[in-house]
């Protein structure tokens, strides 16, 4: 799947940063496909706090919560809700 895409971005030609992250969602393994990766880190659960519920836009249920790094945060995407349920069904007649 196409992150850029599935943000209702403009498509981007690949190239040799695009990357694959391979993710289970809902027991189904699936390719996330994005621009680059800058880094790989583990985050405690007590590092990561649930994401404001001020202002929650369309853009903003993707996000599963806010991490701590340091001094810097990260943010968090839920990717079950990346998925609607055409995608699930979809990739469950494939298997």
């Amino acid at each position: 799947m196409d992150v850029r895409i599935r943000f209702k971005k403009e498509a981007k030609e690949y190239n040799d940063r695009t990357c694959i992250i391979v993710v289970e969602v809902e027991s189904i393994m699936l390719g996330l496909i994005v621009d680059n990766i800058s880094e790989v880190i583990s985050i405690p659960d007590e590092e990561i706090v649930p994401p404001p519920e001020i202002n929650k836009c369309a853009e903003n249920k993707y996000i599963k919560g806010i991490g701590k790094v340091g001094s810097n945060v990260k943010l968090i995407l839920d990717c079950k809700k990346l998925m609607n349920d055409k995608d699930v069904e979809a990739i469950s007649q494939i298997e």
